[in-house]
């Protein structure tokens, strides 16, 4: 590869997007015109039950596909810098790998009750017809009768069910289905957030630090141009400090406690049981 592939891991509504938004406006660094690209990702593996995908689902097959897309966004754009986020890399970091082995990573956290409140309204939300096509351009042409049908299903279940939830969103764990019955709407988004982040920072734990940075998402929007240019730096990249301004213009703490704001007290204290150990992991207890 004559370009860095670079792969931001964290938690949905924990930053991801911002921070792929903030890199691709630097020049030389490009993403895919869409949200994610779980469907690439998952191509030769489709009907893997999870997004858990082990190292050996990572088969020669699987690694061509998925390194094609890549070139093809480096081709596209004339990238020296590709930026991917897809939350679900969060809890599958050594498949990944396997797959782009010379990737350095971002890997963003973020209070995980914030998250959750956040989180809550994706499950819930209507149609986003405009989102979904930018998507669909991206998904293989073999898998297409398969993610029609599950797109059906999640969309018909959303009108069916009592908590007008969908029947699936975001990081799918090995045991959806059983904490689906087991836990509220509110704590399955907590688990989501604490797979992530776990499984995500024992993979880190095992790789060279040179290849991988850990972000607040607190911190970056606190000190956006300062913290962007601790990024930019581990991924040595050049640019001006007006670049970076430029970059980072958008940025702002506001989102910082509305998602516990909207939980309410007797919620926040229920979910913190639950998690507690990894809040207090990254010090957000």
């Amino acid at each position: 590869m004559d370009y860095q592939p670079v792969i931001i891991i964290g938690a949905p509504r924990s930053g991801t997007n911002m921070l792929r938004d903030v890199l691709s406006r630097l020049e030389g660094v490009a993403t895919w015109p869409c949200d994610e690209i779980n469907y690439i990702w998952r191509h030769g593996n489709v009907r893997y039950p999870s997004d858990e995908l082990p190292i050996e689902a990572a088969g020669e097959s699987v690694r061509s596909y998925i390194r094609r897309q890549f070139n093809w966004v480096a081709r596209r754009y004339r990238a020296h810098t590709v930026v991917e986020k897809t939350c679900a890399n969060s809890v599958r970091v050594p498949f990944v790998d396997a797959v782009i082995p010379n990737a350095r990573y971002l890997f963003i956290r973020r209070d995980g009750l914030d998250a959750v409140g956040s989180a809550m309204k994706r499950w819930t939300a209507k149609l986003d017809i405009p989102y979904l096509m930018r998507k669909a351009r991206f998904v293989p042409l073999s898998d297409l009768p398969y993610y029609s049908g599950r797109y059906l299903w999640n969309r018909l279940y959303r009108l069916l069910s009592r908590e007008e939830r969908l029947a699936f969103w975001g990081p799918q764990l090995d045991d959806m289905d059983e904490l689906l019955k087991q836990y509220s709407l509110d704590e399955i988004c907590a688990l989501q957030w604490q797979a992530c982040v776990d499984k995500a920072a024992d993979a880190f734990a095992t790789m060279p630090e040179e290849r991988w940075l850990e972000i607040s998402y607190e911190d970056f929007v606190d000190s956006p141009a300062s913290e962007f240019a601790r990024i930019i730096e581990f991924l040595e990249i050049d640019a001006t400090s007006d670049q970076i301004a430029a970059a980072v213009v958008g940025v702002r703490p506001d989102s910082i406690g509305k998602g516990r704001s909207a939980l309410g007290e007797a919620s926040l204290q229920r979910l913190d049981r639950l998690v507690r150990h990894t809040l207090a992991r990254y010090g957000y207890g």
